[in-house]
């Protein structure tokens, strides 16, 4: 690792040539990393990441039906016609193992689709950061940490996953050329990372999924270091690192 890696606030703040030729992490801590990252650990063959519905619709059309799932969300509810929605509670081992999952959502799946020029494109999140730390650390390329965040706006856990990952990956003070984004993260987790269910229910995010049902997700999505599996986009299908 070269230097500090930066941290975009979300899935728009950085122009696409940005990425090429370096190591991206991806955050979407509610819902879709934390998904994503459940369902490969749970035997899933493949994620394939799509902007919009039409997208999912034409690649579902090329595939035989027994072998793939339709996932995802618009607006934190299931998609009509998928057949699962965005919480990983709906990712067990019965029901994905050894499908290929077509993955929507609002924020997440779009931000993958922008990093998808990256050397390497890398999916985050509190559960599996350790291991996610463990693979930036024997890269030599640059690194940046790309939050989703909320319809282009900024969201408070995905920064804070960008500030856990900084401070296992450099420590508690990062240096005085970290990136500005940087040095957000590393703040907001330093002050905010010891209450870390509580502060994501407070969140904008947290009380929007609250709202619609779905709050027990917010202390799984919040769990840290529980999943080995990292995923790691080839050819466009993001399946666990080996």
């Amino acid at each position: 690792m070269s230097k500090t890696p930066d941290v975009f606030a979300t899935g728009r703040s950085f122009n696409e040539d940005e990425v090429k030729g370096k190591t991206v992490v991806v955050i979407d801590v509610l819902r879709a990393s934390s998904t994503i990252v459940t369902a490969l650990s749970n035997g899933a063959r493949g994620v394939i990441a799509v902007e919009d519905m039409g997208d999912a619709t034409r690649i579902a059309q090329n595939l035989d039906s027994s072998s793939y799932l339709l996932c995802g969300e618009q607006g934190g509810e299931k998609i009509e016609g998928f057949h699962l929605g965005n919480s990983p509670a709906e990712y067990a081992p019965e029901v994905v193992k050894g499908r290929t999952l077509i993955f929507n959502s609002t924020n997440g799946s779009p931000t993958l689709v922008r990093c998808s020029g990256a050397k390497e494109v890398i999916i985050g999140c509190f559960l599996n950061a350790g291991a996610v730390i463990d693979r930036l650390r024997e890269t030599e390329r640059e690194i940046l940490i790309v939050c989703s965040g909320w319809k282009s706006r900024l969201s408070f856990e995905d920064m804070l996953c960008a500030g856990y990952l900084l401070q296992q990956l450099i420590g508690a003070d990062l240096p005085d050329d970290a990136p500005d984004g940087a040095q957000l993260a590393s703040a907001l987790y330093k002050q905010y990372g010891k209450k870390l269910v509580k502060s994501v229910e407070r969140s904008n995010h947290g009380k929007r999924l609250a709202a619609l049902g779905y709050a027990t997700d917010i202390p799984y999505c919040c769990t840290l270091d529980t999943v080995s599996t990292v995923p790691v986009m080839q050819d466009g299908i993001f399946t666990a690192a080996r």
